[in-house]
C-alpha cells in the first residue's frame, strides 16, 4: 500500500523521530524497524545528518523487503516546544540534589550515569520539557533551535524530502506565509505540506483552531500544495498512558466536523489506547491516520540499549532486532489492519 492509498483508507502510520532529535545512531536503528513494520513516513530534522541516518535506516529495511516510507522533514513557524533543548550548567547543580530531572527524561539524555557526561546530551534531547518543572533549583532553561528562514530554502534543496511538517500556533499567519515562501523557493516538488497544529498551551477554542486552520488551507490552495492536518492532543507525551491518547481523540473528535479538506491524522499522545478509544466516535472512519513519536522510542529503548552495550547497531545484532521489530509491528500492525 502506497503512502497515499494508506491516507485514503485511513490506515496512515507515521513515525516521529522528534524535530528536535539528533541521536543518529537512535535513529537509524528506529528508522529502519518501523520501516520494516510498515510505516508509510518517517518525519525527522531539518538536518543533514539525521536525514542520512534516516535514510540508511530505511535502505536496511528496504533491502529486507520493506515499501520505501516517505521523508517528511519538520519546520515552524516560530517558537514550538518541538524545536527547542534542555540546557543547564552541571556545575550549578548542588551535590545533594537527588536529580529529578534524570528519572523524568524519557530520552535518557540527562546525567553521568545516562550520557556519560553531566548535564544534557544535547543531541539525544528532543525537548519534550519534563525536566524543566522537575528541577526543584530552577536551573535547567529551554533553547529554542528554529530554523532561520533564509536556511530553508538551500536546506530543502540539498536535502529533497518527499513531504514537510510546518508546526503552527494561532495568530502566526504571517509568520507560516512566510515559510509556506520558504518551501516554494526550494522548488522541492513536496508530496504533502502536513500542518500540525493543537491546543495544548493555548486559551484557544476547537471553533477558534478550526477558524485558524481554515486560514492555512486557503493559503496553502494558492501556493499548489497539498495538505495534511496532524491535530496535536498532548504534545510529545505517547509514552505516558490511556490519557494522552485520550486528549489527542477527543481534540480530533472536536474537530472533524468542521475541519478544512484534507486527511487528518492523529498526533500528541498517541500510543497503543489511541485507536480503541477512537473506535467509540461516530466520525472516526474520516481519520486517515495516526503518528507515533515516544511511544515508539520508548516501545523500543531497552533494545537500543542492550545492543550498544554489545557494541553494535541494533539493526546489527540478530538477536535483537526480531524482537524490537516484533514490538514495533504490535503497535503498528493494528492501524495497518484497519477496518
Amino acid at each position: 500500500m502506497t503512502p497515499e492509498e494508506a491516507l485514503a483508507s485511513g490506515r496512515w502510520v507515521k513515525l516521529i523521530c522528534g524535530a528536535s532529535n539528533q541521536d543518529l545512531a537512535a535513529i537509524e536503528d528506529l528508522c529502519g524497524i518501523f520501516s520494516l513494520a510498515g510505516v508509510h513516513c518517517i518525519d525527522g530534522a531539518v538536518d543533514a545528518a539525521v536525514v542520512a541516518a534516516i535514510r540508511r535506516g530505511i535502505d536496511w529495511a528496504e533491502a529486507r523487503g520493506a515499501s520505501r516510507p516517505w521523508l517528511m522533514l519538520s519546520l515552524s513557524d516560530g517558537d514550538d516546544p518541538h524545536f527547542r533543548k534542555a540546557w543547564f550548567d552541571p556545575a550549578c547543580c548542588p551535590p545533594a540534589c537527588p536529580r529529578p530531572c534524570e528519572r523524568v527524561c524519557p530520552a535518557l539524555a540527562i546525567g553521568l550515569a545516562a550520557t556519560g557526561a553531566p548535564g544534557v546530551l544535547a543531541e539525544r534531547c528532543y525537548g519534550c520539557g519534563r525536566c524543566l518543572p522537575a528541577c526543584p533549583h530552577g536551573l535547567i532553561e529551554e533553547r529554542s533551535q528554529v530554523l532561520a528562514g533564509a536556511d530553508v530554502p538551500p536546506l530543502l534543496a540539498q536535502l529533497r524530502p518527499d513531504a514537510v511538517e510546518l508546526h503552527t500556533h494561532p495568530g502566526r499567519g504571517v509568520a507560516f506565509a512566510e515559510r509556506v515562501g520558504q518551501l516554494r523557493a526550494s522548488g522541492v516538488q513536496l508530496r504533502r505540506l502536513a500542518v500540525s497544529a493543537g491546543l495544548e498551551g493555548t486559551a484557544q477554542s476547537p471553533p477558534a483552531l478550526v477558524a485558524e486552520l481554515w486560514q492555512r488551507f486557503t493559503l496553502l490552495r494558492g501556493a499548489g500544495f497539498r495538505p495534511l492536518w496532524q491535530l496535536d492532543g498532548r504534545p510529545m507525551s505517547g509514552d505516558l498512558g490511556a490519557g494522552t491518547a485520550r486528549a489527542a481523540v477527543k481534540l480530533v473528535a472536536a474537530m472533524l466536523p468542521q475541519a478544512p479538506p484534507g486527511p487528518l491524522q492523529l498526533a500528541g499522545g498517541t500510543n497503543a489506547h489511541t485507536l480503541p478509544q477512537l473506535r467509540s466516535y461516530p466520525l472516526q472512519h474520516r481519520i486517515a491516520g495516526v503518528a507515533f513519536g515516544g511511544v515508539a522510542r520508548r516501545l523500543l529503548q531497552p533494545l537500543l540499549l542492550e545492543a550498544q552495550g554489545r557494541g553494535r547497531s541494533l539493526l546489527a545484532d540478530a538477536e535483537l532486532f526480531p524482537l524490537a521489530l516484533g514490538l514495533a509491528r504490535e503497535l503498528v500492525n493494528p492501524w495497518l489492519e484497519r477496518t
